[in-house]
């Protein structure tokens, strides 16, 4: 959708998918969108370098998210908001979702453990 002003596919993956959860990873990105790390870690390190985006490391995990210092950061995310809303609602859904890792096998839910804290309490 904003290929053509982006310059490329991979470049417009990585704003939306940063725009819609804060940050990312490299991994994280190219495994939801379902391409090589390759082309998305070139677009990383372009946007990092023009000063779009920011990293940091989280252990031996280096993050990405917008740069505050970025003189366009609320147009950008303006443009990158509205072109989310022309994505179909799968995609949409999906991006917007909080869980990073998947649950542990037979961890209850948050609810359930509330219930069984306080049924302890009581």
């Amino acid at each position: 959708m904003l290929e053509s002003l982006l310059g490329s596919t991979n470049c417009e993956r990585v704003l939306i998918f940063i725009a819609a959860r804060e940050e990312g990873y490299l991994r994280e990105i190219s495994d939801f969108f379902e391409t090589s790390p390759a082309p998305i870690l070139k677009q990383l390190e372009k946007l990092e370098n023009g000063g779009v985006l920011f990293s940091r490391l989280a252990g031996r995990t280096r993050l990405y998210g917008f740069n505050p210092r970025y003189p366009f950061l609320n147009e950008l995310k303006s443009l990158l908001d509205k072109a989310l809303t022309f994505y179909p609602e799968d995609i949409r859904a999906r991006l917007l979702e909080s869980r990073r890792r998947p649950r542990r096998k037979g961890k209850p839910e948050e609810f359930e453990r509330i219930e069984a804290l306080l049924k302890r309490t009581a």
